[in-house]
């Protein structure tokens, strides 16, 4: 089915609105993060610094997911036909489509989730492991970086030795097409010819198997914080990013595998680009909310720190030191107004080894937003 003129620019349009909500809402992320560190330094909330250690790692979380965006907005052919924003030949057009590849497959969308998987890693970090000094995060961001060389390669082997595997001297000549195909025929509108961009299946084979090692994983991490975590709150986002990252990307990859049984100048290849687009966009707006917006939010919702420093003292013999008592947020709640008494609870808890000596830290938020938050009979 010919895709309409309608149908593309319509979907080209929605990718744009929803790519520049993201983009708003991340910078105001990144604000809120600088916020909330000169606030901690400022004011002296020694006992809060722990959960703006992760600070950069969670800004690059950001960057890498805005990165992907704009990666996907470029890619558009929107922006590309009649002499658009994008007004540039044939052969720069194609490079767009090799160098998408490179940069989003290859970099931005594997690094982006490796960071995600990071800083649900430092949650499990122990003491003795200090996440919020700077050396963390810098040796964080390099094994970021690291673990996602495999993948930057083999994009750019499809890249440079993948139109070499068609040639009839190729042993792999008789590959279809399909498998290292980056640019479709060009497609002239209006007299303009329009190179349009296509997802080789060799690409989305690695990208599947890199998605698969990492959501695995992923739920095997997820499962140990949720051993640790006691409130239901933080054990119902912790469950929700899990399964929704392992969801969502498990998805996108098989629309994008589904989209090489259409033409790029179909309108069901439209759809299945734009479908896979999506998903990953809801994995990157759940990240950035439950891993960067609500731990910062719950934190600054903490007013009494004179009584949690005075209590510091005895947490070293608690087996769940609690960072605030149930005084201290009587004391909160009583001072709120009805509109900000929802926030209760606290759920920032620190569980004792075995060796009583090491403590391990589950840093995804510090207020619950319900009032029944904790199950009966725990502290």
């Amino acid at each position: 089915m010919p895709q309409k003129r309608f149908d593309a620019d319509a979907l080209g349009v929605v990718t744009i609105c929803l790519v520049a909500l993201f983009v708003v809402f991340g910078l105001f992320c990144i604000v809120y993060s600088f916020y909330f560190r000169t606030r901690i330094r400022r004011q002296g909330f020694t006992r809060l610094r722990y959960f703006s250690g992760p600070w950069i790692i969670r800004i690059i979380f950001i960057l890498l997911a805005i990165w992907w965006c704009v990666g996907e907005i470029i890619r558009l052919n929107l922006l590309r036909s009649e002499g658009r924003i994008l007004n540039v030949n044939l052969e720069w057009q194609r490079t767009i489509c090799k160098g998408y590849i490179v940069s989003n497959l290859g970099f931005a969308e594997p690094c982006f989730l490796l960071t995600l998987v990071f800083l649900l890693y430092g949650s499990l970090q122990k003491t003795e492991a200090r996440t919020l000094r700077h050396r963390w995060n810098c040796k964080t961001a390099g094994y970021v970086v690291l673990y996602c060389c495999p993948m930057f390669v083999l994009q750019l082997m499809v890249i440079i030795v993948g139109p070499k595997l068609n040639k009839r001297g190729s042993y792999l000549h008789k590959l279809p097409h399909y498998f290292t195909n980056i640019v479709a025929p060009s497609m002239r509108k209006n007299g303009v010819d329009i190179a349009l961009c296509t997802y080789p299946l060799l690409s989305t084979t690695f990208l599947g198997i890199f998605d698969i090692v990492l959501t695995t994983y992923l739920v095997w991490l997820g499962r140990q914080i949720l051993y640790l975590v006691i409130n239901k709150v933080l054990h119902k986002r912790v469950y929700i990013l899990i399964l929704s990252i392992s969801s969502f990307v498990s998805f996108r990859v098989i629309l994008l595998g589904l989209s090489v049984l259409s033409k790029p100048e179909h309108v069901w290849f439209e759809l299945l680009s734009f479908l896979a687009f999506l998903s990953l966009l809801c994995c990157a707006g759940l990240g950035v909310c439950i891993l960067v917006y609500l731990p910062i939010a719950d934190s600054l919702a903490l007013r009494n720190v004179q009584d949690m420093e005075a209590r510091s003292g005895d947490d070293q013999h608690d087996t769940v030191s609690l960072i605030t008592n149930q005084s201290s947020l009587e004391e909160i709640s009583a001072g709120r107004t009805s509109g900000t008494s929802a926030k209760r609870g606290s759920i920032s808890f620190r569980t004792i080894d075995k060796d009583q000596i090491s403590g391990t830290f589950v840093e995804l938020s510090l207020f619950s937003p319900g009032q029944h938050s904790s199950p009966p009979g725990s502290p």
